[in-house]
């Protein structure tokens, strides 16, 4: 059995391993990009498995009756699964360099320090306590609403999903999908299915787009089409919590 330094040093590698010139590079172009596999099948499945832990979460969101879609979802607490903190913790270096970037290229301030508990410790001082670490639920018909995960004034400007079943095989449909807003333009549309255990990196609320000016702020949101048959698992990491 992996000790807790064991498995946190394991998910580092996992992430650190990724292709991130490639995903850099996507996420310039379109807002959104596929890691490789971060999770096991088995790790997967038993982090799905927790949804029915109700210990582990500070509260229950029916997405119907917020009319958010439909489905459900739950935050964690803080006392997160070694799997959540893990690739949470390894996210955050490799996201923190594009950050800067994005909010150097749009004049914006960049107040995101080289360590994510300094970071949590200031949305916390803010007055944004909760914990935003999410585990999604869809069954048949469920969708989500297009939407941004802005909390409060401290936003972390990437968050990534990470499925938790697989895509064709557990579920159909429940694609993962983000509109673009184009200044004097109609909005650009995506769709992407992530495999079981695999991430997508995306915008949190806007990005830099080239514009005759140099670069223009491009607004972004994010939702799930329609799940038509079976279910369909995600854990979703936010870099920073919530009001």
């Amino acid at each position: 059995m992996p000790t807790a330094p064991e498995l946190a040093s394991s998910f580092h590698e996992r992430v650190a391993g990724q292709d991130w010139d490639a995903i850099s590079a996507e996420l310039d172009a379109y807002g959104s990009a596929l890691t490789g596999p971060l999770l096991s099948d088995a790790e997967a499945s038993a982090l799905k498995d927790l949804y029915e832990d109700e210990g582990s979460f500070r509260t229950t969101i029916n997405m119907a009756r917020h009319r958010f879609g439909s489905g459900e979802y739950k935050y964690f607490t803080h006392d997160l699964p070694t799997t959540v903190l893990g690739l949470r913790t390894a996210f955050y270096p490799h996201l923190l360099p594009l950050a800067r970037e994005w909010a150097h290229k749009l004049g914006h301030t960049a107040p995101w320090p080289d360590s994510l508990d300094e970071w949590i410790a200031a949305c916390h001082a803010a007055g944004q306590e909760r914990s935003a670490q999410i585990l999604l639920r869809y069954g048949p018909g469920d969708w989500n609403a297009l939407h941004r995960d802005v909390f409060g004034e401290m936003v972390f400007p990437l968050q990534v999903v990470v499925g938790l079943d697989a895509p064709g095989v557990d579920y159909t449909g429940g694609e993962f999908l983000m509109t673009e807003q184009r200044a004097r333009a109609q909005s650009r549309g995506s769709a992407t299915s992530v495999p079981k255990g695999h991430g997508l990196v995306f915008t949190t609320r806007d990005r830099p787009v080239p514009s005759k000016r140099g670069w223009s702020n491009a607004p972004m949101r994010h939702g799930v089409s329609t799940v038509r048959s079976g279910s369909r698992h995600t854990l979703g990491l936010v870099f920073h919590d919530a009001a």
